[in-house]
């Protein structure tokens, strides 16, 4: 049994995720700015399906992605080092709501999706606030792969990502890994482990090490700007 938020509760204590399915936490509340951020300051975030009511998460283990430990293969190394000669652009934040219902659109063997127009609205409603960002793929002038995500100091939670070209999603997340290491970010959250996350560098550790970390990390000073460096490849 998991409580039931109504407008003003407070979160349940951590302790008290389920344990199947993995971190489940509580039901109900609203996808306001303030609730969304209590929730990431205190490893929480929201995943539910259009049929189902709001849900909030805390899993254990929790997958995450230390920036220096990022894992680039040799044939995508070569393309972001010919980046800066016209093969892709990186954009940041310039179309925050079409990368997040691109990540919405229908996939392969996915009948839904959790991206609904309420998480959309929520989650721009963030970025107006500077608190939600997008990193963006662009080929010849066309978006062809991005994510999204939202940063709290020196701690950035990955929230969904794209791609309409081979390794599009890709590239837009090594820029943004790359950037976050040079500003000094602790962790980026990846929530749940697959593979392809395994096969970057992303490991599971436990979530009372995980929140312990995120409490130093959303304390600390944010960048200035959200702008990417032109150098992270060269």
């Amino acid at each position: 049994m998991i409580p039931w938020l109504d407008h003003n509760a407070p979160f349940p204590p951590l302790s008290r995720a389920l344990a199947e399915p993995n971190g489940l936490l509580a039901a109900g509340g609203e996808l306001s700015a303030g609730r969304l951020i209590n929730a990431y300051q205190n490893g929480i975030f929201p995943w539910y399906s259009a049929d189902q009511p709001l849900l909030w998460w805390s899993p254990d283990p929790r997958m995450v992605l230390i920036p220096a430990e990022l894992k680039i293969s040799r044939s995508l190394g070569k393309r972001l080092r010919k980046g800066g000669k016209g093969d892709f652009n990186i954009r940041v934040d310039t179309v925050f709501e079409t990368v997040m219902r691109a990540c919405a659109a229908p996939r392969d063997g996915q009948s839904g999706t959790w991206i609904t127009d309420d998480m959309i609205a929520a989650y721009t409603a963030l970025h107006q606030c500077g608190i939600a960002h997008s990193v963006e793929t662009w080929i010849d002038g066309k978006l062809m792969g991005g994510l999204y995500g939202v940063a709290l100091g020196r701690m950035f939670y990955g929230e969904s990502m794209f791609t309409r070209a081979t390794d599009a999603s890709k590239i837009a997340l090594m820029h943004l890994v790359r950037q976050l290491q040079r500003w000094e970010f602790g962790l980026i959250d990846c929530q749940m482990n697959t593979s392809h996350l395994a096969s970057l560098g992303a490991r599971e550790i436990p979530r009372t090490e995980f929140v312990r970390q995120l409490k130093v990390l959303v304390n600390c000073e944010p960048p200035h700007s959200w702008q990417f460096d032109n150098d992270l490849f060269d």
